[in-house]
């Protein structure tokens, strides 16, 4: 079967489960009602169905390639690429006064995971260009502004970030790429990064590189690094392409999956580039990029995840093995149902974690209110892990479900946990996002933490009439969250970063079971119920354990030696 956009999820989602209604309550989103709403998803569901689904398999097969010094696309990318930018489909959140809709990110979250779902590969390069956007509308001088948004926004310019170095991961601190002034306002970049996505490709104009580097003088670590725009070709006088910069991709990463999307190797020997933010203030302003691309990452996982849940119940409700009741395909035996009941369930839990999180971002933007803001904050670490880390469970048990011809190429199943593996190290691997949320996002003493468990609480009490089997459960949850996240307030860092992955993951499966309860109080459809009901009994008791990890902190971590590890 062909994927197919959710589209009624999404609807259901906005109106039942997440706060989407208190965007039209603003000034800033009061247009955008539920026919406007309607129409974009309706079209974004369309154009992911009938014109990026079909480049999925042909990415796969035929992956991007590089012929002298140049990409060359996937076969039909660049029809797909020309077919998301001329419906404006790029960045639907970018400002209007650049060209853009101005639009809730929790729409363009919807549209990025649809995307995803439909190709990954492809939909990697508008994410990346949608994180520059907001770089550079954040941080960049009206000049630059001017020049380069509009193009962008339009998608006749793509976008791509710069940070990784074969000696500078994770720790960005060590890079050493080089920025010299050139006494005209420019600077002359110096240096190599790997791990770049669609850092060139065939089908757009230009292509626009944020890059880290650091200044003669500056510091050492991060607090000497800055940012700079460094486009493959150099704009002229009337922002046109003009000369070739000094750039170029000298190969193209072999991964694991995702072909169609170009992995690169980018040389950089001297290229004109343009400082983005202050001198030295390089990290604060690539995190505009990091945390957009960090929500959009995590609905990558959860597209992905969609797109496996699909596969599987199609090939479930149709194939025949053994003896089996009702319709007589293998959805009908006990093991089968639970694995496609499991992935629908987290799907739907990941998916309302990420557009709550989007809605936290579009009120904070709207009213800029500190709550808000920190609510967007502390929910993003767990939105790109959770989600990323959905997608690929839920895909590993997509090929189960297909039995052995889940590990069989043709039937696609295989494709998805290939192409959604590397989600979960994107952006800050997991285990990053989770030192992220005890660290930082418990800067606060944890008032943001307290919030939403105050919300869930709230919403637990509110269904004990109605639903009590589902709200003591999720009553309970919570309140085993707060006590732990009181505990762990009072451990030093070494301990919570030994327990950060359990944390999160807990906090995830909380939030979870919250809106599965609210969309049990607010649907009709007995499915909803039954839905909520099963991860409440089935999913959710994973927090107990996760929290007694947590409670044991760092201890045992180092128990072992080196030389004991080694050994095996």
């Amino acid at each position: 079967m062909t994927y197919r956009a959710p589209i009624s999820e999404y609807r259901f989602i906005f109106e039942h489960v997440v706060d989407f209604a208190a965007l039209t309550a603003t000034g800033r989103f009061s247009e955008v009602g539920r026919e406007m709403t309607d129409a974009i998803l309706s079209e974004a569901g369309r154009l992911s169905d009938e014109v990026i689904a079909p480049l999925n398999r042909a990415g796969d097969e035929h992956g991007a390639r590089l012929e002298n010094g140049r990409v060359i696309s996937s076969p039909g990318f660049a029809e797909g690429y020309a077919a998301i930018a001329e419906g404006g489909w790029v960045c639907v959140s970018a400002p209007e006064e650049y060209g853009g809709m101005g639009l809730p990110v929790a729409l363009q979250t919807a549209i990025n995971e649809m995307m995803s779902g439909a190709c990954l590969s492809l939909q990697l390069n508008p994410l990346l260009t949608q994180g520059q956007i907001e770089a550079l509308h954040a941080h960049a001088s009206d000049a630059i502004r001017a020049r380069y948004l509009p193009k962008l926004i339009s998608g006749q310019w793509t976008g791509t970030m710069n940070l990784t170095e074969a000696g500078a991961g994770s720790d960005v601190g060590a890079l050493t790429t080089r920025a010299v002034p050139n006494g005209d306002g420019t600077y002359a970049i110096t240096g190599q990064k790997i791990f770049i996505t669609w850092g060139d490709c065939d089908f757009a104009g230009n292509v626009c590189h944020l890059v880290l580097a650091r200044l003669p003088d500056s510091g050492p670590g991060t607090r000497g690094i800055s940012l700079f725009l460094v486009p493959r070709d150099i704009p002229d006088a009337d922002g046109n392409p003009g000369v070739a910069n000094a750039v170029r991709v000298v190969s193209l990463e072999r991964k694991l999956g995702i072909h169609g999307s170009p992995t690169c190797v980018m040389e950089y020997s001297g290229a004109t580039g343009w400082l983005i933010g202050a001198e030295n203030a390089g990290m604060a302003a690539m995190f505009t990029m990091m945390n957009n691309a960090r929500l959009g990452v995590g609905a990558e996982g959860i597209g992905i995840a969609e797109a496996a849940t699909q596969k599987a119940v199609a090939y479930a409700t149709e194939r025949r093995q053994g003896s089996a009741g009702g319709s007589g395909t293998i959805i009908e035996h006990p093991d089968v149902r639970r694995m496609v009941t499991t992935m629908r369930a987290e799907v739907f839990a990941a998916r309302a974690i990420a557009l709550a999180n989007a809605v936290a971002i579009d009120l904070a933007n709207a009213t800029d209110e500190a709550e808000w803001k920190a609510q967007a904050a502390f929910l993003t670490p767990i939105t790109k892990a959770f989600g990323s880390d959905i997608g690929h469970e839920v895909a590993q048990i997509g090929i189960q479900v297909h039995g052995g011809m889940g590990y069989i190429e043709e039937t696609g199943a295989a494709q998805f946990a290939r192409d959604v593996r590397v989600t979960q190290i994107y952006e800050g691997t997991n285990g990053i996002q989770a030192m992220d949320l005890v660290g930082r996002k418990l800067a606060d003493g944890g008032e943001a933490a307290f919030r939403l468990l105050d919300e869930v609480e709230s919403l637990a009490e509110a269904a004990r009439a109605t639903l009590p089997d589902l709200a003591g459960p999720v009553w309970k949850s919570a309140e085993n969250l707060r006590e732990a996240t009181e505990w762990l307030l009072t451990q030093d860092m070494t301990d919570r970063f030994a327990v950060a992955v359990a944390y999160l993951r807990a906090f995830a499966r909380v939030l979870g079971a919250h809106f599965h309860l609210r969309a049990a109080m607010a649907g009709d459809e007995s499915r909803r119920r039954a839905l909520a009901g099963f991860y409440i009994a089935r999913l959710l008791p994973e927090h107990e354990s996760l929290l007694a990890t947590v409670r044991r902190a760092a201890d045992g971590l180092y128990a072992l030696s080196l030389d004991d590890l080694a050994e095996g």
